[in-house]
């Protein structure tokens, strides 16, 4: 007796009880799979979604950075370095440091490994009388920026005046019917006008710069200044007591003095856009996350009730397929058939079954779950999952399949031929 061909009339004979069968574990495999393909899209989705803000939060943050760059360029320095023993009161009485320190200082600055600042700018300056014109100007002597020796060479906010020229204010030469390119008489030397700026709306409307070795001669401070312009970085850590701190370990004769400008609203503005930008992406992840868990409870619920469901089926097909063939099986037992024979001939259809089933269910639930989730990539395909697909289907279709084949093998020969 060969088991394999009483299985294949066995199939071709009930179409119906094999066909319902193979239903079921299509319907379970396609469950599962579907399940588990939409939940690796979500994933999928999830980390192309938040990659893509991430990305727009960088670009949008690297335009912040340069707006800030070329904000700070605009307005200027924020951080004003006295001597020690300046006397506020008079500095704002009469808009210059009227105490002096050594050159050297900026040198020595621009020399240490500063964290919180950023561009140095030596000056001297004072209100004096133009003979030449007779009028009251700031004086100003700038020999540009000192660049940091442990920082990467940036873009000065203020470059050198050349020897011999000056840069006048709006208010200057608007008044005076100067232009570009004119010769002047400034405290008896000539200077030549390197450029004419646009009105400002402070002092620097009157203020003449020179360079900074000139302004000493005039001035009889050779080696002199009286102030350094510096800008704080827009970091962690660069409060105004840090940067005191950082100033003072290398400079102990001086005092720091931070400038109120519009600077610090649009680095705050700056932070609130990152802040924000930051925040939509959490929000974004938990959103995804809470629609995961959404979807993985449902699964979790939807899937052992089909399992179950398709377990009972089958074991349900089986004693219905037992009891139809309950003559045959009689038969066979009479004629010397052993029982593990008869239970094989059960067990290899619900094996057949189920491999069928578990194939044909896991291409169905796979392409289900990209159609549903309107995403295919062969990201998606999974071999370990696969197999255990083409392992385990098998392995519930022989469970359920079991008890009715055991009832089928154990049964007495005499009595079913008895009955009949």
């Amino acid at each position: 007796m060969n088991i394999n061909k009483l299985v294949i009339k066995e199939i071709t004979r009930r179409k119906l009880n094999f066909f319902l069968g193979l239903i079921s574990v299509i319907f379970a495999v396609t469950a599962v799979i579907g399940a588990l393909t939409m939940l690796k899209i979500h994933d999928l989705k999830t980390g192309e979604i938040i990659a893509q803000k991430e990305l727009e939060t960088g670009k949008r943050m690297i335009v912040l950075e340069d707006d800030y760059r070329k904000i700070m360029k605009n307005l200027g320095f924020n951080l004003l370095i006295l001597p020690k023993d300046q006397n506020l009161n008079d500095l704002y009485a009469d808009d210059f440091a009227s105490k002096y320190m050594p050159e050297s200082y900026v040198d020595s600055l621009a020399a240490s490994p500063s964290m919180y600042i950023r561009h140095l700018l030596p000056s001297l300056q004072q209100k004096v009388e133009w003979p030449e014109k007779r009028r009251t100007i700031i004086l100003t002597g700038i020999r540009g920026e000192v660049p940091f020796l442990h920082k990467d060479p940036k873009e000065p906010m203020m470059v050198a005046v050349p020897k011999g020229t000056m840069i006048m204010g709006y208010e200057l030469h608007n008044s005076l019917n100067l232009k570009t390119g004119d010769k002047v008489e400034l405290m008896g030397r000539s200077f030549k006008i390197e450029k004419c700026n646009e009105a400002r709306g402070n002092k620097d409307d009157i203020t003449i710069w020179i360079n900074l070795q000139e302004a000493q001669e005039i001035f009889h401070k050779e080696g002199k200044i009286n102030a350094i312009l510096a800008l704080k970085c827009h970091c962690s850590g660069s409060d105004l007591a840090g940067v005191r701190d950082e100033v003072y370990s290398v400079l102990p004769g001086t005092q720091v003095i931070e400038k109120g400008t519009s600077v610090l609203a649009r680095a705050e503005a700056r932070d609130r856009a990152a802040k924000e930008a930051q925040d939509a992406i959490l929000s974004e992840k938990v959103q995804r996350n809470n629609l995961r868990n959404e979807r993985e409870n449902f699964a979790s619920i939807l899937v052992p009730l089909v399992l179950l469901t398709s377990t009972l089926w089958i074991a349900f097909l089986f004693i219905i397929n037992v009891r139809s063939r309950k003559s045959e099986i009689g038969i066979l037992r009479a004629v010397g058939v052993k029982e593990i024979s008869i239970m094989k001939l059960f067990l290899y259809k619900a094996l057949l079954i189920g491999l069928l089933g578990a194939f044909i269910g896991y291409f169905i639930g796979f392409g289900i779950g990209t159609i549903w989730g309107r995403l295919f990539s062969v990201e998606l395909f999974s071999v370990t999952q696969f197999i255990m697909v083409m392992v385990f289907a098998p392995l519930l279709s022989l469970l359920a399949a079991y008890i009715p084949a055991t009832i089928a093998a154990r049964q007495d020969p005499a009595e079913i031929l008895k009955e009949d």
